[in-house]
């Protein structure tokens, strides 16, 4: 018989703050992380706004002489970390390490070193170039410093799929459990690339949003005047484990994770499909045996871009049926954060499980003219109380890749 997962942890660090409560209730009132970028003087770029992990202190379980050698997104992945095994109350101990893994979502990883070493390389040569370089920047270095830091010493590995990188890591991960291959699993997802090259790259397709006047509209997915995301970092991490061992050492436990979907769209590099999203929904659903009008709640990509935000709802309308959709909340918990890109799945995959747990269902702010198109209930503005059992999560990226996750009560 497969093994049950739970989720007994969670951490985060986002612009909306840098622990979990300080980000929940952030989400939960509605506020926004977005403004004027900090990092580096924006002028001259298209996008000049962010959203930024800002008053971020390095966490202490770093020697500090390991501080240099890691690049912003590394930090936060420890960081999140750290709270999410405090959260859960679980000390990866020399019995436990050769059973606890962790399976991390990046997108981007250390493009901040990379430039800072590119111009080093021009202006003063190589031997400017630290010998820790490499390190900094691969990406799958911030799974590797967390097995390290905490003693992990299962599976350790790095998924790159874009902005659905973190659902894949985490749905991975959970099949590792499922299979008793590991009783405890690290996951999630981060991402630390505000640099000037991103953001003018992603500027140049005309994916971001120029909204420069105004930041804390900025992200506004299912508004009329959307104009395109805004780019964001930070990172978050669930622990999961194995129910019986979960239960066995007492664990609070907030919910189940029984459902993990995935597709590609073969369609195009960069435009969403329809069908593609779907299927990996409908996949989701059929991993976690649950049938559509049992879902209740879909935490939903939905990046405020004007042709993504509707694919997806016509998406989730053939997945589960228009009447079964009509019935759902959504949330489009990127208005507030902005997105993520390979951290975006685990921050939302963390919303997803505090919203069962809470029993709320965030808003989607910023919501000032609805799109005529928009034709279910995307929670405008406002969050509201909901009973809930069986929630959803999805992460579309770039190359067509898209994942969904099931979250389910246990009284469910």
């Amino acid at each position: 018989m497969p093994k049950r997962i739970v989720v007994t942890g969670l951490g985060v660090v986002c612009p909306l703050g840098n622990n979990l409560k300080t980000t929940w209730e952030a989400c939960s009132n509605g506020s926004s992380g977005i403004d004027r970028v900090s990092k580096f003087d924006p002028s001259g770029l298209r996008s000049q706004i962010a959203g930024e992990v800002r008053g971020f202190e390095i966490p202490s379980v770093i020697p500090p002489k390991e501080v240099k050698k890691m690049d912003a997104f590394i930090h936060y992945s420890i960081a999140s970390t750290q709270e999410a095994l405090q959260d859960a109350g679980l000390e990866i101990t020399e019995e436990l390490q050769n059973d606890t893994g962790v399976s991390l979502g990046i997108g981007i990883g250390g493009q901040p070193m990379i430039e800072k070493y590119h111009v080093l390389l021009r202006e003063k040569g190589p031997g400017r170039i630290t010998p820790f370089f490499i390190p900094m920047v691969l990406l799958n270095m911030a799974a590797g410093q967390v097995s390290l830091v905490f003693g992990a010493k299962n599976y350790n590995a790095c998924t790159v799929s874009a902005c659905a990188s973190s659902n894949h890591a985490i749905g991975d991960a959970a099949r590792l459990i499922e299979r008793g291959d590991a009783k405890v699993m690290i996951v999630g997802g981060a991402e630390g690339a505000v640099t000037p090259l991103c953001i003018g790259g992603f500027a140049a397709m005309r994916a971001l949003s120029t909204r420069n006047d105004d930041p804390q509209k900025a992200s506004r997915p299912y508004d009329k005047n959307r104009d395109g995301f805004v780019f964001s970092e930070g990172s978050a991490s669930l622990i999961l484990e194995e129910f019986e061992f979960a239960k066995a050492r007492g664990a609070r436990i907030y919910c189940e994770l029984v459902g993990y979907g995935y597709s590609s769209d073969a369609f195009h590099m960069t435009t969403p499909s329809i069908e593609g999203p779907a299927r990996a929904m409908k996949n989701a659903l059929k991993d976690a045996q649950i049938n559509p009008e049992d879902l209740e709640y879909i935490n939903a990509h939905a990046t405020s871009t004007p042709v993504g935000d509707i694919n997806e709802l016509n998406a989730i309308k053939r997945a589960l049926g228009v009447e079964v959709a009509e019935k759902l909340s959504l949330s489009a918990t990127k208005s507030m954060t902005g997105h993520l890109l390979g951290a975006s799945g685990a921050v939302e995959s963390v919303f997803t499980v505090k919203a069962l747990h809470h029993n709320f269902v965030p808003p989607s702010i910023n919501i000032e003219e609805m799109d005529p198109e928009v034709d279910l209930d995307v929670t405008p503005n406002q969050g509201k109380e909901r009973k809930l059992h069986i929630a959803m999560t999805n992460s579309f990226g770039f190359g067509g890749t898209n994942a969904s996750l099931v979250f389910k009560k246990l009284d469910a």
